[in-house]
């Protein structure tokens, strides 16, 4: 006898709950600040560094020296130079990691609509962020195959140091004698300035510092007054070397 009774299976009703992303944005803007700041600081250490180089050779390849000899015998040649390449390597790949991860989420969530409410140079810089980060690491890659690892890119004659001796003067002002080259870390640093500038205020939001509208505009003045004088900074270096004030 036929059974009364619909076999007909009725639709599963799922009673589990959605699996968690392993980093969340809020994680993710987290670190994305954090290690902005880093380099926010590292860059600005690093301008001072360079513009060691208006004081001549002698001293700025002691200067050179001091940081591949830096705390011996503790740590070997260049070896507390390594740990902080290494230091500054994870935060690059964790800040780009996370800067792609919620740029893709942003784009999902959103779909075909634009994003509204940001106005002006803000506006720019904000949207613009993933752009100029990636030229950013593009630049960094040239810039250690160029000054530092002395491969490929370098400027003819480049010379390697030593615990002898250090001849990241000559390396330098060989490298910025080509006007390419000079134009190409020129670019870098006005690229670098766009991304600082919003990337610090950024990074002062994402920690909670919005109590009021004065309090962000002053953030936003000393991000951009900071990105500007590392700008600056680093500039007029190439252009000194082109204009024969230091050679």
């Amino acid at each position: 006898m036929a059974s009364l009774v619909s076999t007909k299976s009725s639709p599963r009703v799922s009673t589990g709950r959605r699996k968690r992303p392993l980093i969340s944005n809020v994680l993710a803007k987290y670190i994305m600040a954090v290690t902005g700041i880093i380099f926010g600081l590292f860059v600005f250490v690093h301008m001072y560094g360079n513009l060691k180089v208006y004081t001549g050779p002698e001293h700025f390849n002691a200067y050179a020296l001091f940081l591949r000899t830096l705390f011996e015998p503790l740590f070997p040649y260049e070896g507390f130079l390594w740990v902080f390449r290494i230091v500054l390597l994870a935060c690059l790949i964790g800040h780009v990691g996370c800067a792609f991860l919620i740029s893709s989420r942003a784009k999902k969530a959103r779909g075909a609509h634009k994003r509204r409410g940001l106005r002006g140079f803000k506006s720019f810089t904000a949207r613009t962020m993933l752009v100029t980060g990636i030229v950013l690491l593009l630049f960094i890659i040239f810039h250690i195959l160029d000054l530092t690892a002395g491969v490929a890119v370098a400027p003819e004659g480049f010379q390697h140091g030593s615990e002898a001796g250090s001849f990241a003067y000559q390396n330098l002002i060989a490298s910025f004698q080509r006007p390419l080259a000079s134009l190409v870390y020129i670019v870098a640093m006005v690229i670098l300035f766009l991304h600082l500038a919003h990337g610090l205020w950024a990074a002062v939001y994402d920690f909670g510092v919005t109590v009021s509208e004065k309090v962000r505009s002053w953030i936003i003045l000393i991000a951009g007054v900071f990105a500007l004088i590392v700008m600056l900074g680093n500039i007029s270096i190439p252009i000194a070397v082109l204009t024969g004030i230091i050679s």
